[in-house]
């Protein structure tokens, strides 16, 4: 490389790093599709995608057309609690909001806001109960749609698998699942370590689901720090990626988006993470079907509608064994199972999502 190239690079590397340090606000992208509040109760509310303007959508390296025909049932995104909505459309090119506009759905999205330690005393059965069903009958009223297709990522996916058993919902057309685990102790060694805990609780007599909500509340930064130290050497590398890849602007800039997204999570109220960690991880009550909303136990059995899961292969905060089950627990005589790219975010909004996932997904709903 000659000291002209040399210099050059260099100077790419201190203003990128500079920029990635002290000016990473102006590299995000994340969450600039328009979108209106449908619906607004506390914290939480409904998004409703505008519609694109556009002819044809950049995705990745290529290049999709908008489609002219739209699908007459709308798909509700539901996320899991923590998480900010940068996920949803992380890039303009990355986008899945768009990605699904593109190819004829009406999307909605319901953000679950940021919870404070006013709203750490908030339990599933809240959710399940109460928020989801308010969510959706709003969707039901802005759209005229009593059809509902519902997508649901991690623990979103188990929300919408719980309200369509609990609530035997017959206008759920169909669900799809991400990384939504079902069998938590096949969840490679830290299902096993779940298990064993599962084990000692029950020696000593202690009913996790008696802990109060606010000892159990996490504050988003807790939650950042926890996600990096379920994957250190993932997190240790993505930096390691950034320093080589730091002469690259639009390297940096992804990453700048990832992190956008990353670092902001969100609180978990202590009654919600209580009852999913009770449900999942200690007694794993959906392997066997079934999952408690409050003093009503949801069987999955109920489940008529179609439903799909999607789990990531390199996924470890839900891998693909635990997450396979679905097909087995749900009552519908149509259910699939699929394996994606990506770990627990890739298989929302990793480079590999739009021709795998999310193709599979829409092309599952269309079907």
């Amino acid at each position: 490389m000659s000291t002209a190239l040399s210099l050059r690079r260099i100077s790419r590397m201190s203003s990128n790093g500079w920029d990635r340090l002290f000016k990473s606000e102006s590299m995000v992208r994340a969450g600039l599709q328009p979108f209106e509040i449908v619906h607004q109760s506390g914290i939480h509310s409904v998004r409703h995608y505008l519609p694109l303007t556009e002819e044809s959508i950049t995705v990745g390296d290529d290049t999709l057309p908008v489609s002219k025909k739209r699908n007459a049932i709308p798909l509700v995104l539901i996320a899991p609690l923590a998480v900010n909505m940068y996920v949803y459309d992380l890039l303009p090119e990355r986008s899945f909001v768009r990605y699904l506009m593109a190819q004829g759905f009406d999307v909605y999205l319901i953000d679950w806001g940021k919870p404070t330690r006013k709203q750490a005393g908030l339990t599933l059965e809240n959710y399940i109960k109460e928020f989801l069903p308010a969510c959706l009958n709003a969707v039901r009223e802005h759209s005229g749609s009593k059809k509902l297709n519902l997508q649901g990522w991690s623990m979103g996916g188990g929300m919408a698998l719980a309200y369509t058993a609990l609530f035997k919902d017959e206008n759920i057309n169909k669900v799809v699942t991400y990384g939504t685990p079902i069998d938590g102790h096949a969840n490679g060694a830290i299902g096993q370590q779940y298990k064993r805990l599962a084990h000692l609780l029950k020696s000593a007599r202690i009913n996790f689901r008696k802990v109060p909500a606010k000892l159990l509340y996490t504050p988003g930064w807790a939650n950042v720090i926890g996600f990096k130290l379920l994957d250190p050497v993932g997190s240790l590398k993505g930096y390691w990626n950034l320093i080589s890849q730091l002469h690259d602007r639009e390297f940096v800039a992804q990453h700048a988006n990832q992190a956008a997204f990353i670092d902001s999570l969100e609180a978990y109220p202590g009654g919600a993470l209580r009852d999913w960690f009770a449900s999942i991880w200690l007694e794993n009550e959906t392997a066997h079907g079934h999952f408690k909303v409050g003093k009503a136990v949801a069987n999955f059995k109920d489940i008529t509608c179609p439903v799909l899961g999607i789990a990531g292969k390199s996924d470890n905060l839900a891998n693909v064994a635990c997450c396979k089950p679905i097909t087995k627990v749900v009552g519908s005589a149509n259910s699939e199972f699929f394996i994606g790219p990506g770990g627990h975010i890739g298989i929302m909004s990793g480079k590999e999502s739009p021709n795998t996932i999310w193709a599979k997904t829409v092309s599952w709903l269309n079907s």
